[in-house]
């Protein structure tokens, strides 16, 4: 900054020699030198560049805070940096202001003074925000210019609030040049702060510094300042003296910060020293090999990769990676997605390995880190369980998925050469009451011996498997000719039919056998299996031990049976079905007092479907459920319209039987409907009680519970029927049809139906005879004193309507 007094001229111009004339920018270099060396307190220039210095430093030191942060703590980091190094650029500036003797009164305007800090604030705010987050140069670039105009901003604005006795003016290039120059130092600056090379990072620092003198220099040496007694300061100007403790609180708050900011490098360092070795240490811990490489240089690597390479630590670092994975490209392997390679060991021995590469920043150094999994247990494991997932775990023999896939290649080479072969389907007769009577761990060794039994009765060409349960099946790849499959189902059978020995008893069994010809039979494994396994039913069907060849009738005996299902699937919705009711008399007085309600369906192509056709059926595919709950609720609604004296009685399956819920579905039917639950009778034959004595006892204790009558149908067929008399809570007996048949001419079949009467008398229990169809058989069991009668010589059964005019002229008869 340059002055001179108005009105006097300097008399020793005159007495200099003539020089030679010098060029622009000789005069304004000597302008800038006289402007630093003579105008300004030195000592004070010395401070403002320590101001700067220690700013500039707090700063950079807090902003490298903020990148360590997260969240809140990034965001007041990051404000406070932002605030250190705009006070740092105003706290320079005003110094170096101060520093300057303009040889006349000066002060400073307090507006734009407060204007030039908060400007170099904004500027500095702003050019932050372009780069956080981004690593773009270009992006860098562009906030240290943002950065540079906010400083140079308040460089000029705080030049401007510098008011002095005098006029001021201004040389423009000055001003210009040092603006561009300054703004050029700042775009630089921060784009090597953002570098990753650290050499290169440390100049960000010092550029800034070397910016801000510039702007100053340039700046103080483009103003020229003319004292005009004239001319006095405004009234609001601040004297130095002033303002001179707040420069000084403003430097010593950056200097503590500059404190601060060491103090939070220091720590950052050893945190990263102490968290590298952390990761070290966890690295070594790894049950994986680990090797950091840079570029496809081995740098460093941990313990597991040591032991399974067998060099060590200082052995493995400046080892190219492609030394232990021979063929491996590191650069050709995709980040995060897992490879298989081949390790060599120093031993020569070369190992199954995975790996897996990711690139990751450690420090501030981008390094490939490359996992390396060694593969022997998974390949030894993968290797046991693809044995187990072939292999049935009890037999040895091969399971159902293995067998499949034979079966798939052979038909694969039937199709191709032409060559034949068949299919066995075996299933053990007896299987289900060894298993009930002797126990599972007999039934699991009968099934092993019958495994030993078949792998010595079948050719080297013949392959048997386990498809589950107590079935098998059998590939026999030899030729057709001579009908060796036949013979070949008719020695299984034999074989099967030879006890066993099982724990010191002899277990006898037997087996039933379905065939399956390829190609004739079918090419397709599916269908293969299905055509033996009809055979197989079919030939139990005919009485077991014994095999059967399939036929294609079987098929359409199987179509008819999947349209039959299909049908009464329908039916159950459309409401084909209804219910018959055959009336039980008063053996005495031959008055009504009970009906067995009795399922019909009522086909519209077919007509009338016998029972014995779909119950089986419905039990088998559980459509069942869905039909015994319509049963009891429909035969329920229909008793409440009878006189009250009468029950219903209804049959329940088996199947019916397993669901535990059974009682709960009683009772919800008979809420809905309104009928007592003493008018009701639920009938259960014995092979109810085959399957779990206990539960079934339980379930029959619920049901009573709930009020409901319980008789057992069918009684005199089973083994165990005195038993179940015995424990189960029956209200009724029903003696079986046939004992009645032969009444009362068959001597056997009178004293059995007589015992039964007379036994069910002393238990205290009520006896129905069913089948009762002549007019003598009427007589001898009303002689023999039985509670009901049921059958054709009382009533066929009768739809809803025709039982109801039944009764009523029944009433009318009487």
């Amino acid at each position: 900054m340059r002055w001179r007094k108005a009105g006097f001229v300097d008399e020793t111009d005159f007495l200099l020699r003539p020089r030679p004339p010098r060029s622009p920018a000789e005069v304004e270099m000597q302008s800038i030198l006289t402007c630093v060396t003579q105008a300004h307190d030195l000592r004070l220039m010395l401070l403002a560049g320590s101001v700067c210095i220690a700013g500039i430093y707090a700063s950079f030191a807090v902003a490298n805070q903020a990148v360590r942060s997260e969240g809140a703590a990034r965001r007041n980091w990051a404000g406070i940096s932002i605030v250190a190094a705009g006070c740092t650029a105003w706290a320079t500036h005003m110094i170096a202001l101060l520093a300057f003797d303009p040889g006349m009164a000066a002060g400073f305007e307090p507006i734009m003074t407060a204007l030039s800090l908060l400007t170099g604030i904004g500027g500095i705010g702003l050019g932050m925000a372009l780069v956080v987050g981004r690593r773009h140069r270009l992006r860098r670039l562009a906030a240290g210019l943002m950065l540079g105009l906010g400083i140079a901003a308040l460089h000029y604005l705080g030049q401007a609030s510098y008011r002095v006795t005098g006029r001021v003016a201004w040389d423009m290039s000055l001003v210009a040049g040092s603006c561009l120059m300054g703004l050029a130092l700042f775009g630089l600056a921060l784009m090597m702060a953002g570098e990753r090379n650290r050499g290169l990072r440390r100049f960000g620092a010092p550029l800034v510094l070397v910016a801000i003198v510039v702007l100053h220099i340039g700046g103080m040496s483009a103003v020229t300042l003319t004292f005009d007694p004239e001319v006095a300061l405004p009234a609001t100007a601040v004297p130095p003296a002033t303002i001179a403790p707040i420069l000084a609180a403003v430097s010593l708050g950056l200097v503590i910060l500059a404190f601060v900011g060491l103090r939070l490098t220091l720590h950052a360092r050893a945190q990263q020293q102490q968290d590298q070795q952390r990761l070290r240490d966890l690295a070594n811990i790894a049950l994986e090999g680990l090797a950091v490489c840079d570029g496809e240089v081995i740098a460093t690597a941990n313990h597991s990769l040591e032991r399974l390479s067998g060099l060590a630590q200082a052995e493995l670092a400046g080892r190219p990676l492609s030394a232990l994975l021979p063929g491996l490209v590191l650069a050709d392997l995709p980040e995060q997605e897992e490879r298989d390679a081949q390790l060599t060991a120093t031993d020569g021995q070369t190992l199954p390995v995975r790996v897996l590469r990711k690139d990751v920043l450690l420090g501030r150094k981008r390094q490939t880190v490359v996992a390396i999994r060694d593969q022997r247990e998974r390949l030894h494991t993968e290797a046991r369980m693809r044995t187990l997932a072939f292999t049935d775990a009890l037999t040895g023999l091969p399971n159902r998925a293995r067998l499949g896939d034979v079966l798939a290649h052979h038909a694969a080479v039937l199709r191709e050469s032409g060559r034949g072969f068949a299919v066995l389907m075996l299933d053990l007769d007896r299987f289900k009451f060894v298993n009930d009577a002797l126990g599972h761990a007999m039934g699991d060794a009968l099934l092993r011996k019958v495994a030993e039994r078949l792998q010595s009765t079948l050719s080297e060409d013949d392959i048997v498997g386990r498809l589950g349960g107590d079935e098998f099946a059998i590939l026999a790849l030899g030729a057709q000719e001579g009908g060796r499959p036949q013979r070949l189902a008719a020695r299984i059978v034999e074989v099967m039919d030879r006890p066993f020995l099982l724990d010191g008893q002899l277990v006898n069994v037997g087996a039933s056998v379905g065939v399956a010809l390829a190609p004739q039979d079918g090419t397709d494994p599916e269908q293969l299996l299905r055509n033996a396994d009809l055979a197989l039913y079919q030939a139990k069907a005919e009485g077991k031990a014994r095999f059967r060849v399939f036929e294609p009738a079987l098929a359409e005996r199987l179509e008819a049976r999947r349209t039959l299902e299909t049908d009464m699937r329908r039916a159950l919705k459309a409401g084909e079905f209804e219910l018959h009711y055959q009336p039980l008399v008063d053996a005495r007085s031959g008055q009504v007092t009970a009906a067995e309600a009795l399922v019909r369906w009522r086909h519209p192509r077919r007509g009338l479907v016998s029972p014995a056709d779909f119950i089986p059926l419905a039990e088998e595919t559980g459509l069942i459920m869905p039909l015994g709950a319509w049963v009891l609720r429909t035969a329920c609604t229909d008793a409440t319209r009878w006189p009250n004296a009468i029950k219903v009685a209804v049959n329940l399956s088996p199947v019916q039987f397993r669901d535990d819920r059974l009682p709960e579905i009683v009772e919800d039917i008979l809420r809905e409907t309104g009928l007592p639950a003493h008018r009701l009778e639920l009938e259960i034959t014995e092979g109810v009680m085959f399957d779990d004595e206990e539960r079934t006892l339980m379930m029959l204790s619920r049901l009573k519970a709930a009020g409901v009558g319980l008789a057992m149908d069918d009684f005199g067929t089973g083994y165990s029927s005195l038993s179940y008399l015995r424990r189960f809570p029956f209200d009724k007996i029903k003696v079986d049809r046939s004992f009645v048949r032969q009444l009362p001419s068959d001597a056997e079949s009178a004293a059995i139906v007589r015992a039964i009467i007379t036994m069910g008398s002393c238990l205290g229990m009520t006896t129905t005879v069913e089948g009762v169809e002549t007019a003598e058989q009427y007589a001898f069991v009303a002689s023999e004193k039985c509670s009901q009668v049921q059958g054709y010589h009382v009533s066929r059964p009768l739809p809803s309507a025709d039982f109801v005019a039944f009764l009523v002229g029944q009433k009318a008869a009487a």
